[in-house]
């Protein structure tokens, strides 16, 4: 399929935008020695609040702040640098679906009114919304670094 310059240009500035995004999370959580996300599993609802206890314990919340940062700051530099942008975008999807079912948006829990008022989507699913359209089209060969690595094999083959 062909796309037209402003669809890729669009496209591309998505996917920069949510990198950007994931990228200052990640570095702003590295460089606070105080952040933890024990606070965020502890206060969460739903069905699976035993989970996000679980994943809050002593014995888990070191690898889980660990994982957070290792994981956000991976997300946001493969998007940006646009290589391996489609693995990076499904790592985004699944921390955002892990965000999203410790606060569900719904009617009765007190993430349906965090930050603004929501109700079942919240900035969380859009994110994730757009990182599926990333991970659809192949942006990184028009403006990424999985461009050159394609010119490199295309001229060794």
């Amino acid at each position: 399929m062909t796309y037209s310059k402003w669809q890729l240009v669009s496209l591309v500035l998505l996917r920069l935008t949510i990198g950007w995004h994931f990228l200052y999370e990640g570095v702003i959580k590295l460089y606070n020695p105080y952040w933890s996300a024990k606070g965020y599993l502890l206060s969460a609802e739903g069905s699976i609040k035993p989970f996000f206890g679980w994943l809050s314990s002593d014995s888990m919340i070191g690898l889980v702040n660990a994982g957070n940062i290792g994981l956000t700051l991976l997300v946001g530099s493969t998007l940006l640098l646009g290589i391996f942008t489609r693995i990076g975008a499904l790592v985004g999807c699944v921390l955002l679906l892990m965000f999203y079912l410790a606060h569900p948006p719904l009617h009765g829990y007190a993430a349906s009114t965090m930050g603004g008022s929501y109700w079942i989507v919240n900035y969380n699913l859009v994110e994730m919304a757009g990182l599926l359209v990333i991970i659809g089209f192949p942006t990184s060969q028009f403006f990424g670094l999985d461009n050159l690595v394609g010119r490199r094999k295309q001229n060794k083959g």
